[in-house]
C-alpha cells in the first residue's frame, strides 16, 4: 500500500471514527464544554462582522461539498446537469463562499492574535484550530485555478474523480487509487479538510453539534429586580 493510497483510503476512516468518538465521550464526560466560549463581552464588533462572514462561508461550503460530492453522476445527468456545467457550478460557488470565509476568517484571525484581552483568555487550540481552517480554506481556494484549467479545456475527470472517491469512502468501498492522478493541491485541501475532523472534538467546534431549537420557542425570561434595604 503506498501512502497516498494509505491517506485516502485509510485515514479518512480514522479520522470519522475519532470525530464520532471523541465527541460522544467528550460530550459524556464534559458535556459542559460544548460550546463556543463567547469573547463578546470583551470586543464585539469584530467578531459580530468576521464571525457572520466566516459562519456564512463555511456553512455553505460543508453543504455545497457535501451535495456536489455526495450526489451519484447519474442523477445530476437526469437533471440535465453535465459534468462539465457541474464543475463550473462548483467554482463559482466554491470561489464565493471560499471567499466569504476566508474574509470573515481572517478578522477573526487579526481579532484573536492581536486583542490583549482576547489574546490573553485563547487556549493554544483556538488558534491552531482557527490557523487549521484558514490553511483548509486557503488550499481550497488554490485549486480553483486548477479546476478553471480544466473547464476551459473542457475537461471534467478530476472533478467526477473527486466525487465518485468521496463516494466510495462514505459507501465503505474505498477507492483512494481514483486520486492518482488527481494534481496535489486537491490532495492537499482533502487532508487538511478530513484533519479538521480528526481535530473536532478537542476544540470548541464541538458547538456546532448542540444547536439550541429550542430557544426558538422558549418563553420570555421573568427579570425581578431585588431591593436591599439598609437601616441607618
Amino acid at each position: 500500500m503506498t501512502f497516498s493510497h494509505f491517506l485516502f483510503g485509510v485515514y479518512p476512516f480514522i479520522a470519522g471514527t475519532v470525530f464520532l468518538l471523541g465527541s460522544l465521550i467528550r460530550y459524556d464526560r464534559e458535556q459542559y464544554t460544548f460550546k463556543a466560549d463567547s469573547s463578546q463581552l470583551l470586543e464585539k464588533e469584530k467578531l459580530m462582522r468576521g464571525s457572520r462572514l466566516f459562519h456564512a462561508g463555511v456553512i455553505l461550503l460543508f453543504f455545497g461539498h457535501l451535495i456536489g460530492l455526495l450526489t451519484p453522476r447519474p442523477v445530476f445527468l437526469a437533471l440535465g446537469v453535465s459534468d462539465l456545467a457541474h464543475q463550473h457550478l462548483a467554482i463559482a460557488l466554491g470561489a464565493l463562499f471560499g471567499t466569504l470565509g476566508m474574509i470573515g476568517g481572517v478578522i477573526l484571525w487579526r481579532r484573536r492574535m492581536f486583542h490583549p484581552r482576547i489574546r490573553a483568555i485563547s487556549r493554544f487550540m483556538d488558534i491552531f484550530i482557527l490557523d487549521w481552517l484558514l490553511l483548509t480554506l486557503a488550499l481550497g481556494l488554490f485549486t480553483i485555478p486548477f479546476s478553471l484549467y480544466h473547464a476551459v479545456l473542457g475537461d471534467a475527470t478530476i472533478m467526477v474523480n473527486l466525487a465518485a472517491w468521496a463516494q466510495s469512502i462514505v459507501t465503505w468501498s474505498p477507492r483512494p487509487e481514483l486520486l492518482d492522478s488527481v494534481p496535489l493541491a486537491y490532495k492537499l485541501h482533502l487532508f487538511f479538510g478530513l484533519t479538521v475532523f480528526l481535530l473536532f472534538p478537542f476544540t470548541r467546534l464541538v458547538h456546532v453539534l448542540v444547536i439550541p431549537l429550542n430557544y426558538l420557542t422558549r418563553p420570555y425570561q421573568v427579570v425581578r429586580a431585588k431591593f436591599v434595604f439598609y437601616r441607618r
